[in-house]
């Protein structure tokens, strides 16, 4: 019978970290115990399935999806190619909502997708001991919906969710309101790596801006008074959004910079 060193061996090809998680998976161990045993025999049955998720990963199927869950802003959360896998660059979104969030705030998670956004919110504003007046998610799909719900309760998120298509369901106000929405352009050669992710949340129009073109204006009818807009784009389409922005009349306009120093997120606010 093999091993588990034999096998990481045999799959030299795929990422170190990735080979491991997998066998945590299939073998029911700690990454440590992977660590400290690698003799550990492999059953045939386990080893199948590892063979199996080596060719996916292979193929290009993102390892979140293989283990269908997926950490942010210190949560596991579950995800599926039904929704977006949540990336350290959208935890700069929720960073920049506690920074403003205020008791008594209404704020609004405009196409939640897993529910990372609101979820990480929520659970932030309720360690702090912050009493919030309503954290919301929405999303037009209604698999991400469920998705998403499941996930806050498992996590014990004080989150309420809503079927909208962008802010047709939802009256508002809100004091914050946060989006990660589709902004990448629907010719962009990266999409190809993307191809297992749900297309419709990834791009928007010829130069990635339709999804931001509808939300900024009718955002800004439904902030309330010093109420703020925070939206994650593409890295190059800062000066857009933030004359998108501008044009609405919103005031106090800034794009922030993720950890790699690109601009990540532009924010604004109705005074």
């Amino acid at each position: 019978m093999t091993c588990l060193e034999s096998w990481l061996s045999q799959h030299q090809d795929l990422q170190r970290l990735d080979r491991e998680l997998l066998i945590c998976e299939a073998m029911g161990m700690t990454r440590a115990q992977v660590l400290a045993r690698p003799e550990t025999p492999l059953p045939a049955a386990p080893r199948r399935k590892l063979d199996a998720w080596a060719g996916r990963l292979r193929d290009g199927e993102p390892l979140a999806y293989l283990l269908r869950r997926k950490e942010f802003w210190g949560l596991t959360l579950n995800v599926c190619n039904a929704v977006l896998i949540p990336r350290p660059e959208t935890e700069l979104l929720v960073e920049s909502a506690l920074g403003r969030i205020r008791p008594g705030d209404r704020v609004l998670d405009l196409g939640t997708g897993s529910g990372a956004i609101a979820i990480a919110v929520a659970s932030a504003v309720a360690s702090a001991g912050l009493r919030v007046g309503l954290v919301t998610g929405s999303d037009n799909s209604s698999t991400a919906l469920a998705v998403a719900a499941g996930n806050g309760r498992t996590l014990g998120a004080q989150v309420t969710w809503m079927s909208s298509n962008w802010f047709d369901e939802l009256p508002g106000p809100y004091e914050l309101i946060l989006s990660n929405p589709p902004y990448i352009a629907e010719s962009d050669p990266h999409l190809a790596a993307l191809s297992y992710e749900p297309q419709a949340a990834l791009t928007a129009g010829p130069d990635g801006l339709d999804a931001i073109r509808h939300i900024v204006p009718d955002a800004f009818r439904r902030l309330s008074p010093g109420g703020w807009l925070m939206l994650e784009h593409g890295y190059n389409q800062a000066n857009q959004v933030r004359r998108l922005m501008q044009q609405t009349g919103l005031t106090g306009i800034e794009t922030l910079t993720d950890l790699a120093g690109c601009d990540r997120v532009s924010i604004g606010r109705r005074t």
